[in-house]
């Protein structure tokens, strides 16, 4: 006779269409300590996938043509923030650890259309050309 487990589980992880997608510009000027040499960008990527594991998908790009505001974070709605009318949210010079922080914690909210972004993450939104938005549209 088997014992039943009574332990709570954890929450599955959303599936991965079910997530916000989080794109961290890694490319030309974003990522480069010559540019931005108070910051340790491995450790800031490696800091967001771990805070977001189970929330959403973080991914390394390569330039997002937004160079004069590195680095450069693109939050991506989810399914269901998308269809609250969420879109993606472009936050350029994330150059501390608070802000990456931040960033976390409002996708743990639900993100883009089903949560406000913190207010402190209004100073780093821009909003980039429209080449730009289609090409990351179509990755």
């Amino acid at each position: 006779m088997s014992a039943r487990d009574d332990r709570p589980r954890p929450a599955p992880a959303p599936a991965p269409e079910a997530r916000c997608t989080v794109t961290v510009c890694r490319g030309c000027c974003c990522g480069v300590a010559g540019k931005i040499p108070r910051l340790d960008h491995e450790a800031q990527l490696a800091e967001l996938r771990t805070a977001l594991a189970d929330l959403a998908t973080v991914r390394r790009s390569e330039c997002l043509d937004a160079c004069e505001q590195a680095n450069v974070i693109v939050v991506q709605p989810s399914a269901e923030g998308r269809r609250a009318g969420g879109r993606p949210a472009w936050l350029g010079l994330v150059n501390d650890r608070d802000a990456a922080a931040d960033i976390a914690d409002w996708i743990a909210a639900g993100g883009p259309g089903l949560a406000e972004p913190p207010a402190v993450l209004d100073l780093y939104a821009f909003r980039p050309p429209r080449r730009v938005r289609a090409e990351l549209e179509r990755r």
